[in-house]
């Protein structure tokens, strides 16, 4: 039984380990993958904007969207739930400071849909009229190539959408700090391997980008207010349909404002429940992506020096080659914590075995079910 378990321990190391070399290889590619700006084809463009209360640097994150050199016309919708939310005079100001974006802001609630992100775009004062619809959380920030980056994405008839990786912004905190790297060390390399194993069928939060005739055809942003996974959901709509969902080379950041463990553990639990919903077999599986603890742990419980330090010695390498290959495919500019990496690792592969007891996910102080809302 001892040799058995021994077995065991050393081929999902082995595997792990195999894990990080296939995401060093897909960052790299995806490093290596030029930014086109288009010039030629430039749609027009609705960016939706939910907002929910106020958040650090909310200013800057959604004044980035109404500052960028497009030429073709583009309107920015700021949606609030409430008039008494304390975002909306800075919504307001933003509007004010550029009214090159056509920028507008839009209240009211909307009772009949459930996921609360969807409730506030879909009301009857946010138009959609731009040929494109952006959607993208309150908390990115992007540069003034963002459009131009995104409409490269729809050149072609074939895409009905479109997404962004992310990086982090961290702040001073060491729990801030360990977010951002859960974000590019973790979360980002396995989208990249899970595109590289199959068709890209989601979308990521941070953007989501789709063709406003596609829009129409799911039956508009109302079908996607059942759903927590929004993003998720839109993506298997769009594939569905037989369009593609383009994952763009151009890469948004996320303001990381978490400061204390508890408030991090809650979010990075709710990104987990709602993964182990959404393809249970697959993430069942994912502790796979954190090799560091699972070659201690081989080492620890075997005591088998000959094989253990050998490789614990390559999966340390190939776990400090992920961090800077993931801090060079999304332009990370925040120094590096790979100090931080082993702390990181062993957070992740505990959130992941929590997530496996209980469905419950809190979200902006509301608990929620995961899947179906």
């Amino acid at each position: 039984m001892t040799h058995l378990l021994s077995l065991a321990l050393f081929i999902v190391a082995v595997a792990s380990a195999f894990y990080l070399a296939l995401a060093i290889a897909r960052l790299l590619a995806f490093a290596y993958r030029p930014l086109e700006l288009a010039f030629e084809f430039l749609p027009t463009v609705t960016i939706l904007k939910p907002i929910a209360g106020l958040e650090p640097d909310l200013y800057e994150n959604l004044a980035s969207f109404c500052d960028q050199e497009y030429p073709q016309e583009f309107d920015v919708i700021f949606c609030l739930h409430s008039p008494d939310d304390p975002a909306r005079p800075i919504a307001e100001r933003v509007a004010r400071d550029f009214p090159s974006a056509h920028a507008s802001v839009a209240l009211g609630e909307n009772p009949a849909i459930a996921n609360p992100k969807i409730a506030n775009l879909v009301k009857p004062s946010v138009d959609l009229r731009g040929e494109i619809v952006v959607i993208a959380d309150s908390d990115i920030r992007v540069d003034r190539r963002y459009l131009r980056a995104l409409a490269t994405s729809f050149a072609s008839q074939r895409t009905g959408a479109a997404t962004c990786l992310y990086s982090g912004i961290p702040n001073a905190t060491l729990v801030s700090r360990l977010g951002a790297l859960q974000i590019e060390d973790g979360f980002i390399p396995s989208v990249l391997v899970a595109i590289a194993l199959g068709k890209l069928r989601f979308c990521l939060g941070a953007t989501m980008a789709v063709r406003r005739s596609v829009l129409v055809e799911i039956g508009g942003l109302a079908a996607l207010g059942d759903q927590l996974a929004d993003d998720h959901a839109l993506g298997e709509m769009v594939t569905e349909r037989g369009y593609e969902v383009e994952l763009s080379r151009y890469v948004v950041k996320t303001t990381v404002a978490e400061t204390t463990l508890r408030d991090l553990w809650s979010h990075e639990l709710r990104w987990a429940r709602t993964n182990l919903a959404l393809a249970p077999a697959g993430y069942a599986f994912s502790f796979l992506m954190y090799a560091l603890p699972l070659a201690l742990l081989y080492l620890i419980a075997v005591r088998n020096l000959a094989w253990g330090l050998p490789l614990l010695a390559v999966v340390l390498a190939l776990r400090a080659g992920l961090h800077h290959a993931a801090r060079a495919a999304l332009s990370v500019s925040h120094p590096s914590d790979l100090s931080l990496v082993p702390l990181r690792d062993f957070l992740s592969l505990a959130v992941w075995a929590a997530s496996f007891f209980g469905r419950r996910v809190r979200w902006r102080a509301q608990t929620y079910r995961t899947g179906r809302l």
